[in-house]
């Protein structure tokens, strides 16, 4: 097995994360990996901010403006704080005749696939969220999207705090099957 596939196969995510967080080098590699998503007519349909310190705090303040009730706001409030540092994906859509948005929408998906398994590489751990704040106008206008933009996540990134046990392997008999069936 190669070293990739084990990656893959062991790649988890990992919601209790600890400074330190990337950076440098290392970040930059990790901003490489997503690159390198299959992006038909090399539009480059994405962009990425990096989210850390009181930026935070300030994010937090953005998701809260969601919530409803002040539980709630204070909930969403500190869900930024739960890492040290925060990806925030954005899929930049460039118009092009013969590459539609869904297109660009999942270059943009699987470039922050990739940084994921770049993070493990690198011994830190992520995990992918996304909830109505990833969807709500004021996020985006605080985050300063663009009207062609749309948040494809947030990609919370550190240090793994206490890893995860390993969740049971799928049968790919399950999700997999043969097309025209044979019985056709």
């Amino acid at each position: 097995m190669t070293d990739l596939i084990h990656a893959i196969l062991n790649r988890s995510s990992e919601p209790r994360l600890d400074a330190p967080a990337p950076d440098g080098e290392v970040l930059d590699r990790i901003f490489q990996c997503a690159a390198r998503a299959p992006d038909h007519a090399l539009l480059r349909p994405w962009r990425y901010l990096v989210v850390e310190g009181e930026g935070l705090e300030r994010l937090g303040g953005l998701f809260a403006q969601t919530g409803e009730s002040e539980a709630e706001r204070d909930k969403l409030r500190k869900m930024p704080l739960r890492a040290p540092m925060i990806i925030v994906g954005i899929t930049s859509v460039k118009p092009h005749p013969k590459v539609p948005e869904i297109e660009q929408s999942m270059s943009t998906a699987v470039g922050m696939g990739y940084m994921l398994l770049a993070l493990e590489s690198a011994g830190f751990g992520g995990m992918w969220r996304t909830g109505p704040m990833a969807y709500h106008p004021s996020v985006e206008a605080g985050l300063g999207l663009a009207e062609h933009e749309s948040i494809a996540g947030f990609l919370y990134v550190g240090t793994v705090k206490n890893p995860k046990p390993d969740l049971p392997r799928l049968e790919t008999s399950h999700f997999v099957s043969a097309w025209p069936p044979v019985d056709c």
